[in-house]
């Protein structure tokens, strides 16, 4: 009995403030409340109603979707090849592996700022894109709502790029280097031992990282906000995004946390087909 004692501290944290903020949440989403003040009225399901009519959280929505399979098919791309061009390589080696993981140490918000001046105008991007096009270039990539998404979703990948090859780079050293060998042996290419062997030994790689990216994507807050901050007009608002816009600068924290736990909901969701995939993944 005293052994689970050792799990308090842990069930307190978690019972605490993860469920009973929750359960809070919920009760917060059927009031009509400001936040600030100590006067709510109760609306019920009225925040649901309305934000099933609202087209902005179906634009947020529509957003983080596309920026979750979008950010996380290029990251697996990305790295899946690094990780490859890193194991066929016999020298520097340590110096690839570095350079591609630096940009997952460095600060959300550096980043974002970066490319907030990379991309206007007169920024480097363009004149980088002009030097090789052999035109003038003036694209305001981040203030287009056209390719506004688009950057972000690119300069996202650019940083947590080197977080799928660490995976798979890892993953590449512990297959068995006489599977490879006998794939040789049989005639088979190298584009088929990356297709037919290696890529099927990775599963649970692949299961992983497309777990993180989820994960990442609905979290997904302060690149968005330091670059757009949602703009042009909605064209990259993602569901946090909008959360915070409603609760802290429109003070619709009724209607904001009724945007909460549809995040919640969703996230349940993913949670449970994570739960599935990886135990018949087991079994």
């Amino acid at each position: 009995m005293s052994s689970y004692l050792y799990l308090l501290p842990a069930l307190i944290l978690v019972v605490g403030v993860v469920h009973v903020g929750i359960v809070a949440n919920a009760y917060y989403s059927t009031l009509d409340w400001n936040g600030v003040s100590p006067d709510a009225s109760q609306v019920g399901v009225g925040n649901y109603v309305k934000l099933l009519q609202d087209p902005v959280f179906w634009t947020a929505l529509r957003n983080t979707f596309a920026f979750a399979v979008a950010t996380i098919a290029l990251q697996m791309l990305f790295g899946f090849v690094l990780a490859t061009l890193v194991r066929t390589r016999t020298v520097l080696r340590g110096l690839l592996r570095t350079l591609a993981f630096v940009p997952v140490v460095l600060a959300p918000a550096v980043v974002a700022t970066s490319f907030r001046f990379l991309l206007t105008p007169d920024g480097s991007i363009n004149d980088l894109l002009s030097i090789v096009t052999g035109q003038n270039i003036e694209q305001a990539w981040l203030a287009d709502p056209n390719t506004a998404l688009t950057a972000i979703i690119l300069i996202n990948v650019w940083q947590y790029t080197g977080y799928s090859f660490l995976i798979y780079d890892a993953a590449m050293g512990q297959i068995d280097t006489s599977i490879i060998e006998a794939a040789r042996i049989d005639g088979a290419s190298s584009l088929q031992l990356l297709r037919l062997i290696v890529a099927p030994l990775l599963s649970g790689s692949h299961l992983v990282l497309v777990v993180l990216g989820v994960i990442s994507a609905l979290k997904t807050f302060d690149l968005v906000y330091l670059t757009t901050a949602g703009g042009p007009g909605t064209s990259t608002q993602v569901l946090t995004g909008y959360i915070y816009r409603q609760v802290i600068e429109q003070f619709h924290a009724g209607y904001g946390a009724a945007l909460s736990m549809a995040l919640v909901v969703l996230a349940l969701i993913f949670a449970v087909l994570q739960v599935r995939l990886t135990s018949r993944k087991v079994n």
